[in-house]
C-alpha cells in the first residue's frame, strides 16, 4: 500500500493488532463488533484514539507506537488529511524527545503529501492551507507559513468550519509570536478566546492559555501571564490531560524569575522536573536544567535585573531597587563598563544629566555611592577591599573580576527547538 509521498507501508492488519483494537472498542459483553465487519479504517481510527489518549496522558512512547499503527491502516489518497494530522503529532513527539532524524523524516513525509495534494486536487481547501502553513513553520519559513495560515483562516470561515478556524487562530498566534509580533499574536488570541466560548475544545483552550502566558511574559506583563498559566492548568486538569503540566510549571517558574523571586522560580522548576519523565520529555528537561543553572549558578556573583529593579547578590540575596532609581542607574553605568573609571564630572553628566557643580554634586555623589555599597556589598566584606565598587584616583569603577549576569531572560528552549514546535503547538 502506498501512502505517504510514495513511501510503502504494510498490506494487512494482523490478528494481534485487531484484537488490541477490539478490546479498546469493546465496553462490555455484546458490544465488541465482529472482526469480519471491522474495517481497516475503523481499526486505524481506533489506533488513532489510543495514540491520542496516550499523548494526553504524557506517555509519548505508547502514543508514537499507536499513531504509527494508525498510519499503517491508512488508505491514501483518501486518508491524506488524516495522515497529515497523525504526522503532526509524531513531529511534536520527536521534537520533545529531541529525535532530530525522526522529526525530519516525518516533516519530509508531510511535505510529500502536501505536494501531491497540490498537484492532484482541483481546488485547495482550508485544511490544505492549514497543513501547508504548519510545514513551512517546520522549515523555518515563518513568512510563508503566515500567508498559508491566513488563507486557511479565511477559507475556514467560508467553509463554516469552526474547529479548523480555531486551530488556525492558535497557529497564527504562534506564528506572530515566533516573529516577535506580540501585539498581533494577542489579537489572534483574543479572537480564539471568543470562539472557544462558543465551541468546546478544552485541549485547545489549555494551549491557548499557555500561549497567552508566553506572549505576556515577553511583553513584561507578569501578573497576566501567571493568570493564564494557572488557567491552562485548570483547563487541562478538567480534561484529565497531563502532557503539558511540566510546561505549565516551567511557565509559572519563568514568571516568578522575571518577578525576581528566584527561590520560588527554582521551586517550580524542580516541581516540573519531578512531574515529567525526563527520558521522554528531553526538550523540557533541558530547558528546566538551563533555567535552574541560570538561577543558581554559584559562579555568578551578582544578577542585575533592570526591568524589575532588582539585584540578586549571591550572599545577600535579592535587593529591591524600586525606590532607588538613582542608585540603580549608577550601578548599571559602572557594571556595564567594568574597569572604566567615572569621575565626578562623568557621573554628574551620565546620571543627573547636568554639568558638574561641586556645591551640588560632591555630597550627592559621595552619599549615593556609599548607599549603593551598603546595599550590595556583603556584610563580611565591609572591613576589606570593596568587592564591587572600587574608588581610585580617577574616580569609581566596577571590579572587573566580578562575574555579573544581567536580567535573566526567559528562554523557551535550551537551543533551537526541533522543527520549530513544542508539544503545545497546534496540531
Amino acid at each position: 500500500m502506498q501512502i505517504v509521498g510514495g513511501q510503502e507501508s504494510g498490506n494487512s492488519v494482523n490478528s494481534g493488532f485487531k484484537t488490541e483494537v477490539l478490546g479498546f472498542l469493546g465496553h462490555g459483553e455484546g458490544l465488541i463488533p465482529s472482526q469480519d465487519i471491522l474495517t481497516k479504517l475503523e481499526v486505524g481510527k481506533a489506533y488513532y484514539q489510543l495514540g491520542k489518549l496516550h499523548y494526553d496522558k504524557a506517555d509519548l512512547n505508547k502514543a508514537e507506537v499507536n499513531f504509527l499503527k494508525a498510519i499503517d491502516c491508512a488508505e491514501c489518497p483518501q486518508d491524506n488529511y488524516r495522515v497529515l494530522k497523525i504526522l503532526s503529532f509524531l513531529i511534536r513527539i520527536a521534537a520533545e524527545k529531541l529525535e532530530d532524524e525522526k522529526a525530519a523524516k516525518y516533516v519530509n513525509q508531510s511535505e510529500n503529501i502536501i505536494n501531491d495534494l497540490q498537484v492532484n486536487l482541483g481546488s485547495l481547501s482550508a485544511e490544505y492551507f492549514y497543513y501547508a502553513g504548519l510545514i513551512k513553520s517546520y522549515r523555518n519559513d515563518f513568512a510563508g507559513a503566515f500567508s498559508d495560515l491566513e488563507l486557511s483562516y479565511n477559507k475556514s470561515k467560508e467553509e463554516n468550519d469552526p474547529d479548523l478556524h480555531s486551530k488556525c487562530l492558535l497557529a497564527l498566534a504562534n506564528n506572530a509570536y515566533n516573529r516577535g509580533e506580540f501585539d498581533l499574536s494577542l489579537d489572534f488570541m483574543a479572537q480564539l478566546d471568543n470562539l472557544l466560548k462558543i465551541i468546546n475544545k478544552e485541549y485547545l483552550g489549555g494551549s491557548m492559555h499557555m500561549t497567552y502566558g508566553k506572549i505576556l511574559i515577553a511583553k513584561g506583563d507578569v501578573e497576566a501571564s501567571l493568570k493564564h498559566f494557572n488557567l491552562a492548568n485548570i483547563t487541562l486538569q478538567n480534561k484529565k490531560c497531563w502532557n503539558l503540566y511540566g510546561y505549565i510549571l516551567l511557565g509559572i517558574g519563568q514568571v516568578e524569575k522575571v518577578k525576581g523571586d528566584y527561590d520560588k522560580a527554582t521551586l517550580y522548576y524542580n516541581l516540573a522536573k519531578q512531574a515529567v519523565d525526563s527520558t521522554t520529555f528531553k526538550r523540557l528537561t533541558n530547558v528546566l536544567d538551563a533555567e535552574i543553572h541560570e538561577v543558581n549558578d554559584s559562579s555568578v556573583d551578582i544578577y542585575l535585573d533592570r526591568n524589575n529593579r532588582k539585584v540578586k547578590e549571591k550572599n545577600i540575596g535579592v535587593i529591591d531597587f524600586k525606590h532607588r532609581f538613582v542608585l540603580l542607574e549608577i550601578l548599571f553605568l559602572l557594571a556595564k563598563n567594568r574597569g572604566s573609571f567615572y569621575d565626578k564630572e562623568d557621573l554628574a553628566r551620565e546620571i543627573w544629566k547636568d554639568e558638574y557643580n561641586p556645591l551640588i554634586h560632591d555630597k550627592l555623589i559621595y552619599t549615593s555611592i556609599s548607599r549603593l555599597r551598603k546595599l550590595i556589598e556583603p556584610k563580611d566584606n565591609s572591613n576589606t577591599k570593596r568587592k564591587y565598587i572600587i574608588r581610585g584616583k580617577d574616580g569609581y569603577t566596577f571590579n572587573p573580576d566580578v562575574k555579573i549576569r544581567y536580567q535573566m531572560e526567559t528562554k523557551l528552549t535550551a537551543g533551537k527547538a526541533v522543527a520549530n514546535v513544542d508539544i503545545s503547538s497546534p496540531v
